[in-house]
């Protein structure tokens, strides 16, 4: 490596992101719900893991909560 690149005399600090990364979860959707994110995915050229995570994440910010309301 050439000398102006030594990187040895760096100090590192904290990622300031790191609040914002993401976390692997395991959920179970219906298959309806997924179809439905997928052909919006399409659509959009946004990948539908995305588009969830968007609609989630519109519904915290606006603080929505579900209906429970089965008949």
């Amino acid at each position: 490596m050439r000398d102006e690149c030594d990187f040895s005399k760096m100090a590192g600090r904290k990622n300031p992101y790191v609040k914002k990364l993401k976390k692997q979860v395991t959920i179970r959707l219906g298959e309806d719900v997924i179809a439905y994110f997928k052909s919006l995915g399409e659509e959009t050229g946004i990948p539908y893991q995305s588009l969830i995570n968007l609609y989630l994440r519109d519904c915290v910010v606006h603080n929505q909560r579900p209906t429970m309301d089965w008949k």
